[in-house]
C-alpha cells in the first residue's frame, strides 16, 4: 500500500463513492434495456460478462465488459486526481467490493474480474496490460473464462513485482483472494472437468 496521507474522512468519502459506482449492475441494466430477459434467470445467474454472453448477444457482453471494467478505473482515477494514490487504491478496492457485493442486489453480485482488470489498468497500465494479456492467452488456449480469470488474478502480483509497482502488491493479493473465493464453484468444476467453454450456455 502507498503511504496514507489523505485525511480519514476523505478516504471514507472515496470508499463510499467507489462502492456506489462499483455496485451499478451494468449486466442487468444492459440486458433489460436490450430486451434480452432477466439475467438472473439465464445461465449461472451471474451479472458479469460471461453470463451476459449466454444471452447470445456479443454486443451486450462487450458493453458489460467495458462498463464493468470502467467502474474500477473511473473510481481509482477520480480519487487519484482529487486526493492521492492512497485514496485511489481505497476507491478501487471499494468499487470492486461494490461489484461483487452490491447492496441493491442483496449483496449477490458478480465475480469482479472485469472490474479488477480495469482497476489495474488505471493504477498502473503496464500491469493492467500484462494481466489482460494473461487472461487473453489463457482464454485462447483453454477457452474457459473462469480459468482465464484465475490465471490473471494469480499472476497479477508477479507482474506487479516484475514491473516495479510494489505499492499495489497488497491490493492485488486482496482482490485476487476474493476472485479465487468467488470462483470456488468454478474451481470445483475445473477439477472435475465439467467447467463449460466460453460461449456455451
Amino acid at each position: 500500500m502507498p503511504p496514507i496521507d489523505t485525511a480519514p474522512l476523505m478516504l471514507l468519502l472515496w470508499a463510499v463513492l467507489g462502492y456506489l459506482l462499483g455496485s451499478i449492475p451494468f449486466g442487468i441494466v444492459i440486458t433489460r434495456a436490450m430486451g434480452l430477459g432477466n439475467l438472473r434467470e439465464i445461465g449461472s445467474g451471474n451479472i458479469g460478462t460471461t453470463n451476459v454472453l449466454r444471452t447470445g448477444s456479443k454486443g451486450a457482453a462487450l458493453a458489460t465488459l467495458v462498463l464493468d471494467g470502467a467502474k474500477g478505473a473511473v473510481a481509482a482515477l477520480l480519487a487519484r486526481a482529487m486526493a492521492g494514490e492512497d485514496a485511489a487504491q481505497i476507491a478501487g478496492l471499494m468499487a470492486f467490493a461494490g461489484h461483487c457485493f452490491p447492496v441493491w442486489l442483496g449483496f449477490r453480485g458478480g465475480k469482479g474480474v472485469a472490474t479488477f482488470l480495469g482497476l489495474l489498468l488505471a493504477l498502473a497500465w503496464p500491469v493492467g496490460i500484462a494481466a489482460c494479456a494473461t487472461w487473453l492467452v489463457t482464454a485462447l488456449i483453454a477457452r474457459i473464462s473462469s480459468l482465464s480469470a484465475l490465471m490473471a488474478a494469480a499472476l497479477a502480483p508477479v507482474w506487479i513485482v516484475l514491473l516495479g509497482h510494489g505499492e499495489m502488491l497488497i491490493l492485488s493479493l486482496i482482490l485476487g483472494g476474493i476472485i479465487f473465493w468467488r470462483h470456488k464453484d468454478n474451481i470445483a468444476r475445473l477439477r472435475a472437468g465439467t467447467e463449460p467453454k466460453i460461449g456455451k450456455k
